[in-house]
């Protein structure tokens, strides 16, 4: 039921946040999906299967390296975030690409029939990470590659009080564990316990930057893990809300600009 009740909270807290998502998180999480895709390895005419995809941050990259030859079968437990995915590859006229809404924990298709599996940024939200990972692997065909990314270590991610900023308030039910895979070698870990080998794994650290208060605002909580939470506040609760984390990422501001600091972890193993 606890893994249910967490399905339910990402899949509508997803909803939530789909229209704010892409605008707001595309170029500030370009560096982990650069080195996502790059460990991935990537060739023309390769079958690719995604989860947790969102809007298709790296669907469409991904498809554009397969090339028509190839496809990307995209999924999203959000049905919003699936809408707009293939929106965005009816208007684009990609006919390689399609989104599914589907759970990353019982993906829907047969042993064996990709040669890639991506995951980014999504992980950390799943209920039971490593059933996911065995999911990616049943999939895969023997010697294809999956690459994950997650957030870092909480300490080295300048935004992480928003969790316990909104819990104050109101239960946000996210992962209580979101930070877990970030700590050192806990994804590449996960990845040998599930039966991967030939695993890497590698962190690298950036800096979110953000024009001014309202793209902060907007980004972390309108865009992210605590839209549904954020959904349930009063006016004056999401004011102080509001306030609370701008206090919070004051000392990474710069006259108007904030330049808060964040780090990912990106893990690549082999089936």
């Amino acid at each position: 039921m606890e893994a249910k009740l967490q399905h339910r909270i990402q899949r509508y807290g997803w909803d939530a946040a789909a229209s704010v998502y892409e605008s707001e998180w595309q170029l500030l999480l370009a560096p982990a999906q650069k080195v996502l895709l790059e460990m991935a390895d990537l060739q023309p005419g390769m079958a690719i299967v995604e989860t947790a995809a969102g809007t298709g941050l790296i669907t469409f990259p991904a498809a554009e390296v397969v090339g028509s030859d190839g496809s990307v079968m995209a999924t999203d437990i959000s049905g919003e975030m699936i809408k707009l995915g293939n929106s965005i590859a009816v208007k684009h006229g990609l006919s390689n690409v399609a989104f599914q809404r589907m759970n990353a924990e019982a993906l829907e298709y047969e042993d064996g029939r990709f040669d890639r599996a991506l995951c980014a940024l999504g992980l950390m939200y799943m209920p039971e990470p490593r059933v996911a990972l065995s999911e990616m692997k049943r999939v895969l065909r023997p010697g294809g590659i999956a690459s994950v990314a997650v957030w870092g270590e909480r300490r080295n991610c300048g935004w992480a009080d928003i969790f316990p900023i909104v819990d104050a308030r109101v239960h946000s039910e996210v992962c209580p564990l979101f930070f877990g895979l970030g700590a050192k070698g806990a994804l590449a870990s996960d990845l040998v316990a599930t039966g991967f080998g030939h695993v890497a794994e590698r962190r690298i650290r950036t800096v979110l930057s953000f024009d001014d208060s309202h793209r902060v605002v907007s980004a972390i909580i309108d865009g992210g893990a605590v839209a549904l939470a954020a959904k349930r506040f009063d006016h004056s609760t999401r004011q102080a809300v509001d306030e609370e984390l701008l206090a919070s990422v004051e000392r990474f501001r710069n006259g108007k600009r904030y330049e808060i600091p964040g780090e990912f972890v990106i893990a690549s193993g082999t089936a």
